[in-house]
């Protein structure tokens, strides 16, 4: 069958790869000159199964309440226009509200667990055939807490992990230390952590170029700089998809504005927190809303003594992973729409604090200097297209032929290889060896 991919983040490069696996003949439309140049580009490394959790939880209202008073929060919740586009903040952030009990947080990991054990394994098969480099390291995720009460909530968090078959286990401070040294100089601020040792980190960028390139290989067209402008449907059903050219080298185009019409059989919907405002055009109305994140990468001074095994700070609930010779540390949610910028007080406040995050827990490792210190800090943010469980929407739309696959959230790339090998799956008429609810499927 003919299939467009919309998107060329990881989530619709490894839909196209699994596409062109079954035998498809496949065509990726993407806006930017390259694959993974959005969310894809430069988020937390890390593949990390043991942290299948919904954001949405008992205690996250009060703490959302409260972290409005600091533009350094965690999560931070910046009300929008309720009479405009920002009403869907308010239904997003409502069905939000309405996850955050003990029941629907299991409900709602025991999904996200399944999917990322069926992703992780898909991930290692397409590393295992295609053997690309992307900075892989395969030593597990290190959790550190820095207070005892935060502490002690940890061995839930295990146990509910362990339960739906991931080995996450409560490690005191000293086994934390043992695990990764690069920390022995922030010792004496950590009290105990867990230790996943199934879990890994990577470069997503550099894996989903190369496997961009690869698809090209086996034949898949890209028409990058190319932006959706039509889902064309006719009596319940897609016909076509209209594309125009944003510059004079997207591919076959001489002068920026031109159109395209493509035909196909099905298409596969994987533009991230823009899938939501396009799938609205054919009336498909799915609760997939913005949530900014942030993203420091440091040259790394001092290789010796810069960590290994990836980790997770407790405290400001950021993930630091090792690339090569880089340093990167990610996270933060900010929930306010489609706001990509850098240099306003707030964005810059949180990008602060991950360059005083790392110099903190490891001190001169890195060139943590801001500009104003005279340093080139290498900040980035994406919009980690969220849903109100943090459950992505994968599956078939109401739309006959019009296929979704997005709302990952800051999972994206834990889930990326599963969710392009099930929808691949779904589209094939198979269905994928694992315990989880599709959209579209029916109860």
């Amino acid at each position: 069958m003919k299939i467009i991919v919309l998107g060329a983040g990881t989530i619709g490069i490894c839909t196209a790869w699994h596409l062109l696996e079954l035998g498809h003949e496949v065509t990726v439309v993407e806006r930017q000159a390259d694959a993974a140049l959005e969310t894809s580009f430069a988020n937390g490394a890390q593949i990390s199964v043991s942290y299948c959790e919904p954001w949405a939880n008992k205690e996250a209202p009060l703490k959302a309440l409260k972290w409005m008073l600091s533009n350094e929060a965690p999560l931070l919740f910046r009300p929008q226009n309720p009479f405009g586009p920002g009403l869907h903040q308010y239904t997003w952030g409502l069905q939000f509200l309405a996850n955050c009990n003990d029941a629907a947080f299991e409900r709602n990991v025991q999904q996200l667990v399944a999917l990322g054990a069926y992703s992780h394994a898909a991930l290692k098969d397409v590393v295992a055939s295609t053997g690309i480099q992307y900075n892989r390291l395969e030593r597990g995720i290190a959790h550190y807490y820095c207070d005892q009460k935060s502490f002690d909530t940890a061995g839930d968090a295990a146990a509910l992990m362990r339960k739906y078959g991931v080995n996450r286990q409560v490690i005191s401070k000293e086994e934390f230390l043992k695990i990764e040294p690069a920390y022995r100089q922030f010792a004496h601020q950590i009290v105990g952590g867990t230790i996943t040792p199934s879990d890994e980190s990577g470069d997503c960028k550099v894996f989903t170029q190369e496997l961009a390139k690869l698809c090209a290989a086996r034949g898949a067209e890209f028409l990058y700089e190319y932006s959706v402008e039509q889902l064309n449907t006719d009596d319940g059903a897609i016909k076509s998809v209209a594309v125009r050219a944003l510059s004079s080298g997207a591919k076959g185009q001489t002068v920026p504005g031109s159109f395209k019409v493509l035909k196909a059989d099905h298409v596969v919907v994987a533009t991230g927190s823009y899938t939501a405002p396009l799938l609205r055009t054919v009336g498909v109305n799915l609760p997939i809303y913005p949530g900014k994140g942030y993203s420091a990468t440091f040259k790394i001074l001092k290789p010796e003594l810069a960590p290994l095994v990836s980790t997770i700070d407790d405290a400001k609930k950021v993930a630091i992973s090792r690339l090569g010779d880089e340093l990167r540390v990610a996270g933060t949610i900010e929930v306010g729409g489609f706001d990509l910028t850098l240099d306003s007080p707030v964005a810059k406040a949180r990008c602060h604090m991950l360059s005083r995050r790392i110099e903190e827990v490891l001190p001169g490792v890195c060139d943590t200097r801001t500009e104003e210190q005279g340093g080139q800090p290498n900040y980035w943010t994406g919009l980690r297209p969220a849903t109100p469980t943090n459950i992505p929407y994968i599956g078939q739309s109401p739309v006959k032929g019009v296929w979704v696959n997005a709302g990952h959230g800051t999972l994206g790339w834990t889930h990326g290889a599963g969710s392009g090998k099930a929808i691949a799956e779904l589209i094939h008429g198979k269905k994928p060896e694992m315990n989880f609810k599709f959209y579209g499927e029916q109860a």
